[in-house]
């Protein structure tokens, strides 16, 4: 009814249709360069021959039957030229394209004007004798108005990774709709409009009108010729639902208490109630026993008149292993032996030995770069960043300001004529804009100097439009200003009014930042002076959702070429930049907060960390040099301190560690491995661990021990070198294994240790000389043998308290409940490495990386790089990879685009900009963008006006169609040199002429990347998700195109450690843990059970450590697992010497046992390795290095700590539960020493 109602009325004005205007009469008054229509009230008029084809472009599938319109060829060429711009951004959408076209064909050249259109106001062209028409109003139906608003509101602007009606709106896309679209597109304020047009929009007739409402297109549909129906990425219809991300997994819970939790609390409860059941009726049985049974003598060996070795029932295993252990007895007390009979061969032996390995130290090279320092050259992340520089050149080096001000600017600005108030946030205060632009032009003239050579910012920056435009890259909000104080300054007004300021010039630029008329009465452009956009989400910081006028915080960022094998042009953006950071730290201003960052300054600030705390690492080795020549001495009296304080034994051991760093750095030297002053400073520690420990036990036993009846110094030492060494041996070669295995970079410190052993033998004894002078020697007789504290106190108080029956199960249920604890947190130890923590304490970076997380509202961009060898000239291989009409929806584009639509699970934050979606779109035959001399067939550009440019293709249905072949090589060079301009703005220069690699004479397609942006990434997991689902993207891109791409990103390198951290890190400790077994139980005479101990113990250790970590917020990274791999090895020194003594131990009880090895060598071992490293690890809290606060002190601290108590209290109590029964009766290992000449100090 409604359709007959409204063709009641038209077919009565049939007759009566006629135009509105005809021709083009005078210049416009209001917007300069444009002309007014003269005003023509007769019918139709044939439309001349030459604008026929004309016609056609602008107007297909129109037919106006004879072709007599109201409008004349010189308005079909301003119609031309005025669509150019929205042309090349929504012509990628075929029906959104039409229902355009159709509106403006409609308006200028429809035969039925005065059906809708109504001229009302006109004035006089005296100088033609003809009349203007300088405005009219444009009845439009609401549907037709809807449906063109439908069909163009998602498509895409892929160069500048925004929607297309954001630069064709007058604001941001999202607050664009069909009405407020129309009424700016009719505007005179948008510089293309000569008069006004003023839309109104109904769908039933107004005032007698009849409101234009012809057919449209959906974005889903196809076009009557031929076009097919717009893409998924132009048209959200054309998706089908959005992509739903899966939903996030829920924590692990029991009765909604953590899982592992409450497993654990079930496991401890349960392992004590059978625990205290198994030692209750041990107790129990042994009473029986004592009461009942019989009483055996246990200190009658049941060979005691047995000579004859072969005669004892041993098993093959127990005979193997105590010929193994004698042999190592006889071969080091041999060795020892022999050092003290020809110390001058062994020490000049080992000097020589360490001069040769020291020798390295000439080609010592010490890298600070941190991508060397953090990524293996074989890492996927390494290849795919040096597959990037080497194809696309290396990312740019960025500097950067974080601005806020102190000042309470905040104000509220009202629109003119009408309008809701817009509150400006602080930082966007017109004075503080002025002081921000007066730093940024300082900064531009910052001069460094390179050898004789001055460098400025322009001969490092990034310019993307150079030769044509050499303006430097500034992304900043004052770009908008064109960097200017005059501009910020223009405004337009009167004394009443402010018609238009930088207010209403940056809420245009912010929706619209690539337009180069911000449409408003200003008509600044909002282009950059470096001839490229600049996006709001990347100058801007501390705004709510899209409120950018909120902004808290401006930051500029000075992008500055980098440098691929140019040490040259590196070194001049290396001084530069050296300048800029002198400059900030100088800079004052009471109004303006800066931080800021430069691309050195993460590698300057780990310099001056590492020399800074040099001068602690130093006094942290002092205290312990000084603690290792006290504590060796066993000072009798007063009288003897000199002799008996061993000052120079502790030189001679702080030698011998000494050599080892020297060693252990020359050998990797000569391999060529850099090294880092971290390493450096930490190596002796390591060293220290492991060397400190052995000289004590050697040094204490000897002092304990007394020479037997005609027994030589030699034979002594050699003597109690027999009965230690192998105790170090079992200590050291598992270390040297356990570090092979598990951390290759520190394998030859164990066994550059190994030389101690020849050199202590020989330095620990002077006679009775005074120590230092040696030539002075106290009167014999005056020397005597006392136990020293710790011995004692171990012996006598601390070990029979340990192993006392109550005492044990106590401590076995707290060491069980500590395991059970760290367990359960186990998985809850954060992965990652915060970035802050590798800065020291004092850093002017930290206060940058805090704003960064808090102001900035956009990630790190990110490749998609398709590698060499994709084929572009064929339509399968296009449709693989373009975004537009007739992509797959599986492309590349396509992909990306759908995985920035749930950006929180993907990271990715926009729509991919493309390169070839973009060149398809300038080599349109409709555009003005892609043309040539027909003389020279060089490229001309659109703003050139020559009668000799022509089309790069025609007008015809197949010149329309995408290039192909040849055709697509021909032009591409063309696009990839065209810069942007007013007349074209899909010129590919200034966006992508480093995204495509052209070969072969530019004949051939090389690598090319399509770039995007992360969503904001804050911390460490944030960017290991991002890097993880970057990856399974471009795997799911690699899958559907059958061509390798990969994601980029420049911290891409940084953090893939961290995707297999866990599988590593159970790896190198398991294959750890597996080599201190085998070494174990080898060196223990093939003891597997000991060795089976000992495994557990250092395991308890590692888990301890995880339980730590997570008490003390420490995370799991490279260096944290270093370190996990270092506990590994160290926790042997605290567990081996005690297990070992514990095994070769003659007494009749497992406890008995236990209590003899723990005070033999418990006072060993605490006096050794745990004090010493103990008051050297406390001076590292010290230190202003963040790492080595956290990951240094606390984890050696914990190291340390939990090794000391489980191998001075927990193993005790384990071997006395479960340590191995003797293998051999004593007079078995007696004939064994007297077989291999040996003189065991063994008390019956």
């Amino acid at each position: 009814m409604l359709r007959l109602f409204v063709l009641v009325p038209l077919s009565s004005q049939v007759q009566a249709q006629h135009c509105v205007w005809y021709g083009e009469c005078g210049e416009s008054d209001k917007v300069p360069g444009k002309k007014y229509n003269c005003n023509y009230t007769g019918p139709p008029i044939p439309l001349p021959p030459e604008g026929h084809e004309l016609l056609t472009e602008l107007c297909p599938g129109y037919d106006y039957g004879n072709q007599s319109l109201c409008c004349d060829v010189q308005q079909l060429l301003t119609l031309q030229e005025s669509l150019q711009f929205p042309l090349q951004f929504l012509s990628r959408c075929p029906a959104c394209f039409f229902n355009l076209m159709s509106l403006f064909c409609e308006l200028t050249c429809s035969p039925r004007q005065s059906l809708f259109l109504n001229g009302t106001q006109f004035t006089s062209d005296t100088a033609a004798n003809k009349t203007n028409v300088v405005e009219v109003q444009y009845y439009i139906g609401q549907t037709f108005a809807n449906a063109m608003y439908n069909a163009c509101q998602d498509v895409q602007a892929p160069s500048i990774n925004v929607k297309a009606l954001s630069l064709l709106c007058g604001k941001d896309a999202s607050d664009c709709n069909a009405t407020n679209w129309i009424q700016y597109m009719f505007d005179i304020n948008n510089g293309q409009s000569p008069f006004p047009i003023i839309p109104i929009f109904s769908d039933m007739p107004v005032s007698g009108m009849i409101p234009m409402n012809n057919k449209t297109y959906g974005c889903t549909e196809g076009l009557e010729d031929g076009s097919g129906p717009c893409s998924c990425q132009d048209c959200s219809q054309a998706c089908g639902p959005q992509p739903v991300p899966p939903p996030l997994l829920p924590p692990w819970t029991i009765l909604g208490i953590d899982a592992m939790v409450v497993i654990m609390w079930i496991s401890y409860v349960a392992f004590l109630l059978i625990f205290i059941g198994a030692v209750i009726g041990a107790w129990c049985y042994r009473r029986i026993e004592s009461e009942y049974g019989p009483i055996l003598d246990s200190n009658n060996p049941p060979c005691l008149n047995n000579d004859n070795i072969d005669q004892v029932d041993a098993s093959c295993g127990e005979t193997l292993g105590e010929r193994f252990e004698s042999s190592l007895r006889s071969l080091f007390a041999r060795w020892g032996s022999f050092c003290v009979r020809q110390p001058l061969v062994v020490i000049l032996g080992s000097l020589a030995v360490v001069a040769a390995c020291s020798g390295g130290l000439v080609y010592m090279k010490i890298t600070t770069d941190p991508v060397e320092l953090w990524s293996s050259p074989s890492s996927q992340a390494r290849q795919e960043k040096d597959y990037f520089d080497s194809h696309f050149g290396p990312f740019f080096r960025a500097e950067q300001l974080i601005i806020t001000t102190t000042l309470q600017s905040e104000s509220v600005y009202s629109p003119y004529p009408a309008g809701a108030d817009v509150p400006f946030g602080a930082p966007l205060d017109k004075d503080v804009l002025h002081q921000v632009l007066d730093l940024q032009t300082d900064i531009e003239n910052i001069v460094a100097s390179y050898g004789d050579q001055k460098v400025t910012l322009k001969d490092i920056c990034l310019a993307p439009l150079a030769p044509f435009n050499d303006n430097c890259t500034i992304l900043s909000v004052l770009n908008y200003f064109q960097n200017s104080h005059k501009q910020l300054d223009h405004s337009i007004g009167d004394e009443f009014y402010v018609y238009a300021d930088y207010h209403t010039h940056f809420l245009y630029c912010v929706s619209a930042p690539a337009s180069l008329n911000d449409t408003n009465k200003l008509h600044d452009p909002c282009l950059g002076t470096y001839g490229g956009p600049v996006f709001p989400w990347l100058v801007l910081g501390g705004y709510d959702a899209t409120n950018y006028n909120n902004a808290t915080a401006l930051v500029i960022t000075f992008p500055v070429n980098n440098y691929h094998n140019d040490s040259v042009n590196l070194g001049k953006a290396l001084a530069w930049e050296k300048e800029f950071i002198s400059f900030l730290k100088n800079y004052s201003n009471p109004n303006l907060t800066i931080s800021f960052n430069s691309e050195r300054s993460i590698e300057d600030e780990i310099n001056r960390e590492s020399e800074s705390d040099l001068s602690t690492v130093v006094v942290s080795y002092v205290i312990m040099f000084v603690y290792i020549s006290l504590a060796l001495g066993h000072i009798h009296s007063f009288r003897r301190v000199l002799v008996d304080s061993k000052i120079s034994l502790g030189i001679a051991g702080i030698g011998i560690v000494l050599s080892s760093v020297a060693c252990s750095l020359g050998i990797f030297s000569y391999a060529g491995i850099p090294l880092t002053l971290i390493v450096i400073e930490v190596i002796p520690f390591l060293v220290l661990a492991v060397g400190v420990d052995n000289i004590f036990i050697v040094v204490q036993t000897y002092q304990r021990d007394e020479r037997l009846h005609q027994e030589e110094l030699h034979q002594q030492i050699g003597r109690i070198l027999g009965d230690v060494a192998p105790s170090m041996l079992l200590s050291s070669f598992s270390e040297t294994v356990a570090f092979f295995l598990g951390m290759r970079m520190t394998c030859n410190l164990q066994s550059l240790n190994t030389s101690n052993f020849r050199v202590k033998s020989t330095s620990f004894s002077c006679g009775n000389r005074l120590d230092i002078v040696c030539c002075v020697k106290l009167p014999v007789g005056q020397e005597e043998r006392t136990d020293g504290f710790l011995f004692h106190f171990f012996k006598k108080f601390y070990s029979p308290f340990i192993l006392k029956e109550w005492v044990r199960p106590i401590v076995v249920a707290v060491f069980v409940g500590m395991l059970s604890f760290s367990i359960a947190v186990t998985n809850k130890v954060e992965i990652g490495l915060d970035q802050k923590l590798s800065m020291p304490d004092d850093s002017y970076v930290l206060d940058y990386f805090k704003n960064l997380s808090e102001y900035l509202h956009t990630g790190p961009p990110v490749y998609f790089v398709v590698e060499d060898g994709h084929d572009y000239l064929s339509l399968e291989g296009q449709n693989s990879v373009c975004g537009g009409v007739g992509c797959s929806n599986n492309s590349l584009v396509q992909q990306v685009y759908q995985a920035s639509l749930i950006s929180n699970y993907t990271t990715i934050g926009f729509n991919p900009s493309s390169w070839l979606d973009d060149y398809f779109d300038w080599v349109k035959p409709q555009s003005s963008c892609c043309r040539y001399y027909n003389s020279s067939g060089a490229f001309c550009n659109a703003s050139v006006v020559d009668t000799s440019c022509v089309h790069c293709r025609p007008m015809t249905p197949s010149g329309k169609l995408r290039p192909i072949e040849q055709d697509f090589m021909k032009f591409l060079p063309m696009f990839l040199s065209d810069n942007p301009n007013v007349k074209c703005g899909k010129g590919g220069h200034a966006a992508y002429s480093s995204a495509v690699v052209l070969k072969g004479n530019d004949t051939s397609m090389g690598a090319t990347y399509f770039m995007t942006y992360h969503t904001v990434l804050k911390d460490s997991p944030d960017f290991i998700d991002a890097m993880k689902m970057a990856r399974v993207l471009a795997d799911n891109i690699t899958s559907a195109m059958g061509h390798k791409v990969f994601p980029y990103s420049v911290f891409y390198v940084f953090y893939e450690q961290y995707l297999t951290i866990v599988y590593d890190t159970v790896f190198q400790l398991g294959v750890s843990l597996a080599a201190i077994f085998a070494v174990t139980t080898v060196l223990l005479g093939f003891e597997l059970w000991s060795g089976v101990l000992v495994s557990i113990t250092i395991a308890m250790i590692l888990v301890n450590m995880f339980g730590v970590m997570w008490l003390w917020d420490i995370s799991l990274n490279a260096v944290s697992l270093v370190n996990l791999v270092m506990s590994c090895g160290i926790s042997v020194e605290f567990c081996s010497h005690i297990v070992r003594a514990f095994s070769i131990s003659v007494k009749g009880t497992r406890v008995e046992r236990a209590e003899e090895a723990l005070a033999h060598m418990g006072s060993s071992v605490f006096s050794g390795i745990t004090l010493t490293k103990f008051g050297g690890i406390l001076i590292l809290a010290l230190s202003k290095s963040q790492i080595f606060q956290i990951f240094y002190f606390r984890m050696y601290l914990a190291m340390v700590l939990l090794g000391a108590t489980h191998g001075l209290i927990f193993l005790p109590v384990l071997l006395s539960y479960a340590g191995t029964h003797r293998i051999l009766p004593l007079c078995v290992r007696v004939a064994f020493h007297c077989k291999y000449n040996l003189h065991p100090n063994i008390t019956l």
